[in-house]
């Protein structure tokens, strides 16, 4: 089964950039690409998931199932990923709109 395994990070500390560049390539700024056993993976995962701080990150890799990868995300942000049915998805949550101000009523009224 192919190795390759894809993380992509949003405003992450420093440390955890340069921990994925030690095992992976950066053809984009966030996005690290490499190949690696499901050993290194998981513990390369342990260390980002648990150091985002208030960044994110998301991990896709091969896995055996329906789709042929798995998607795992850390930190806080607008997609989630959900199961449905077996399907990993992405779900895309609403914009949070600040609240409104109601006008104030002019004395009188």
């Amino acid at each position: 089964m192919a190795r390759l395994v894809v993380i992509a990070t949003t405003a992450v500390p420093d440390h955890v950039r340069g921990a994925l560049s030690r095992w992976m390539l950066e053809p984009v700024a966030g996005v690290y690409v490499g190949t690696m056993s499901a050993r290194v993976r998981d513990e390369l995962w342990s260390a980002v998931s648990a150091s985002v701080g208030d960044g994110a990150a998301v991990c896709v890799h091969p896995d055996d199932n329906e789709q042929g990868f798995s998607m795992r995300t850390a930190g806080e942000r607008r997609r989630t990923t959900i199961d449905f049915d077996g399907l990993q998805l992405v779900r895309l949550s609403a914009l949070e709109e600040p609240e409104q101000q109601m006008p104030l009523i002019p004395e009188g009224w």
